[in-house]
């Protein structure tokens, strides 16, 4: 079963492209972790500096580890400074349905 992480931040103004690119730059410390499953990042289009980030794991005791390992403690300092706001929701995946083949 997958353990999916979904984190909601709100990004100060004016510094959305810098969070962005920071977020993109510093993203290896998640996707290259052997039990990361992979990891999104989408913005809003109904609440201004909004952004979501989502990551799915092989399961909950190994995004734990990660979550307080030094790796993704320095991830977090680096985004930070763009954050005035966030909270984060924990869920395991029931179903995931693969799209499919159009002809």
């Amino acid at each position: 079963m997958t353990f999916r992480v979904m984190l909601r931040m709100q990004i100060k103004p004016g510094v959305e492209g810098e969070f962005e690119q920071t977020w993109l730059r510093v993203g290896k410390a998640i996707t290259e972790h052997p039990a990361n499953q992979g990891q999104w990042l989408s913005k809003s289009t109904e609440e201004e500096g909004i952004y979501y980030i989502v990551s799915d794991w092989d399961d909950e005791p190994r995004f734990r580890e990660f979550e307080t390992s030094e790796q993704h403690l320095n991830h977090r300092v680096q985004l930070h400074p763009y954050r005035s706001g966030g909270s984060m929701v924990t869920m395991d995946v029931v179903y995931a349905m693969d799209p499919v083949a159009r002809a």
